[in-house]
């Protein structure tokens, strides 16, 4: 099994399409790109349902803190 390592955002649309385009072999994806077999398989689903903006890596990202209006 390969160790994870991090990708950036056009990697992960590089390995997405190339395992599209050779019958979603995902072993054979993450092989040659030493990332692991589930990764890519849940890139491939994200990139299905979301498109490219499905493989952005939103770890860390929090959302802005609701402004209290005083009454």
């Amino acid at each position: 099994m390969a160790k994870g390592r991090k990708t950036s955002k056009e990697e992960r649309i590089e390995i997405v399409e190339y395992c599209i385009n050779i019958g979603r072999n995902y072993k054979e994806a993450a092989e040659k790109y030493k990332v692991s077999y589930n990764q890519v398989y849940k890139w491939v689903k994200k990139y299905d349902s979301n498109g490219d903006a499905g493989l952005i890596d939103k770890r860390g990202h929090h959302k802005p803190p609701i402004l209290r209006l005083r009454l």
